[in-house]
């Protein structure tokens, strides 16, 4: 009788835990979600988000084929186990831009842990935030389309970004966070539009993807480490950004960034390091810009401590942030800008340690490429074109 019991008792731990992992995939159709791109789903993609964070084993979120029509969300956590959230169909934004609100923020993962983002388009329908901007009207501040926030343990892959008012994604305050084969695009001439936006993050990998905006493809701002940028196809935009620094008096470093593989195509900058003209405790270096091909880049090799496009905030136009160790090696391609290599340095704080190695950039119009110095101080070895200013 008692082993009888026994394997009664089995038997329903395993009923029990068979039903469990087949209840494990929360689609949001379940919820009330509608696929025609037309119904308001924020309210069912927020309960099939709480269901999936409840579940005491691995669990699934999925977006099936269709429209989805979202205003600004957030998916908290913590949450008990694994998530993958699995998009199949489209999400769609509200065309008015006022019911995105003050928040800055569309999509909001906040605080969460291992969380797979898989496939899919997320469509924030920027345009007429970006024209009541260019209009000079009363506008909202604008979100961006896709953030995580104060998050561990991310991976977003196969995503497509498309027509974000702001930036298309942020990591904030994160940490282990791997950004892959991603197709993110806005229009060469809509402002904000950075393709992936860090800070004050760590552990961060970004690689195999194509973006195409009208701002940085790729821009790290301050408190931004330990960063892997590989295989990245930019343009048109404003290439791949350090930046902007020295926004505030007291402000983190940015540090141990590689950039390698990236092809730059008619992007305003290359690889770029920018800060304001201001006095700041932030530094930038241990950074290697690798293995990269410019295609008519107007600024193929930059670094600008005079940022300061309002003009006003900048004494001297004399930044603080500290500029070393920064290696370019095997960079080749065409500049469209006589000047390719141009390093733009402090007066009070000088570049240290640049590094030119195995470059060869041409300039398309008439006459060879040139390199520019001001404040900065490197070294270089083997081939090196436009030859060196230091």
């Amino acid at each position: 009788m008692a082993s009888i019991l026994f394997y009664c008792a089995l038997f329903l731990l395993f009923f029990s835990f068979s039903l469990q992992q087949s209840n494990a995939d929360y689609n949001v159709i379940r919820f009330g979600a509608k696929p025609d791109g037309k119904t308001d789903s924020t309210e069912a993609f927020v309960r099939a988000w709480s269901s999936a964070c409840r579940s005491t084993g691995p669990a699934t979120v999925s977006v099936p084929r269709g429209g989805f029509l979202i205003k600004p969300i957030v998916f908290s956590g913590p949450c008990k186990n694994e998530i993958l959230f699995r998009i199949d169909g489209k999400i769609v934004a509200p065309a008015d831009y006022w019911s995105f609100g003050k928040s800055g923020f569309w999509i909001l993962f906040y605080k969460v842990s291992r969380v797979t983002i898989h496939g899919g388009t997320i469509d924030a329908k920027g345009a007429g935030f970006w024209a009541c901007r260019k209009a000079g009207m009363v506008c909202p501040p604008g979100a961006r389309s896709m953030s995580f926030l104060g998050s561990n343990d991310i991976v977003v892959s196969g995503l497509t970004s498309i027509n974000s008012q702001m930036f298309h994604i942020s990591v904030d305050q994160s940490h282990n966070i791997i950004l892959q084969n991603l197709n993110i695009l806005a229009p060469s001439l809509s402002p904000n539009t950075d393709g992936v936006h860090v800070q004050s993050s760590t552990g961060i990998t970004i690689r195999n993807s194509t973006i195409r905006t009208g701002d940085d493809c790729i821009s790290l701002g301050p408190g931004s480490k330990n960063i892997w940028i590989q295989t990245i196809a930019c343009g048109p935009g404003h290439g791949i950004s350090i930046g902007s620094l020295a926004e505030d008096t007291n402000e983190d470093g940015v540090e141990n960034v590689t950039v390698t593989g990236a092809i730059f195509t008619a992007t305003q900058n290359g690889v770029r390091i920018k800060s304001w003209g201001r006095p700041t405790t932030g530094y930038a270096k241990n950074i290697v810009f690798q293995n990269i091909i410019m295609k008519n880049a107007y600024n193929p090799i930059i670094i600008d401590q005079k940022y300061c496009p309002s003009g006003h905030g900048c004494p001297n136009q004399d930044s603080g942030v500290k500029i070393s160790g920064v290696a370019y090696k095997n960079i080749n391609g065409t500049s469209a800008s006589k000047v390719a290599i141009n390093f733009v340095c402090s007066s009070s704080t000088p570049c240290k340690g640049l590094k030119l190695q195995n470059i060869e950039l041409t300039y398309l119009s008439k006459g060879a490429a040139m390199s520019s110095c001001n404040n900065a101080n490197g070294s270089t070895s083997g081939l090196v074109i436009p030859r060196s200013c230091f």
